[in-house]
């Protein structure tokens, strides 16, 4: 069964930075695009970005594009969201999840993706 374990979260003052982290376990991810969604109160789940197999391709939504930075270790089975000069609007559940196509580049929509994450929550002050 695939699993997915995000951490990272934490309260940080605007303009700030955080590492998140999502560990994969029971398969080998590195044939599948991976991605981060957040969620935020009272809000729908929206895409945040997304990295193709191989680190090929990535995808960032326009609010975060230039601020965060997905990457990816497929030897540890391991990706990762660098978030940078964050906003108090970045204040969200941060989940990860893993593409439904093998060899896929970066992909925005949550179809797209099989397995979910519990989530990690970033809080951003102001």
């Amino acid at each position: 069964q695939v699993q997915l374990r995000e951490s990272g979260g934490d309260l940080v003052q605007a303009g700030g930075s955080l590492r998140l982290s999502c560990a994969a376990s029971g398969l080998t991810t590195r044939l599948y695009p991976m991605g981060w969604f957040r969620q935020a109160p009272g809000k729908d789940r929206e895409f945040v970005a997304s990295i193709g197999w191989e680190s090929r391709t990535s995808l960032y939504s326009d609010s975060v594009r230039g601020r965060f930075s997905i990457s990816r270790d497929d030897a540890e089975n391991e990706f990762y969201l660098q978030l940078n000069n964050l906003k108090s609007e970045d204040t969200a559940v941060y989940y990860c999840a893993l593409g439904t196509v093998a060899f896929g580049g970066a992909q925005s929509h949550e179809p797209n993706f099989r397995t979910w994450g519990q989530g990690t929550q970033v809080t951003v002050s102001s």
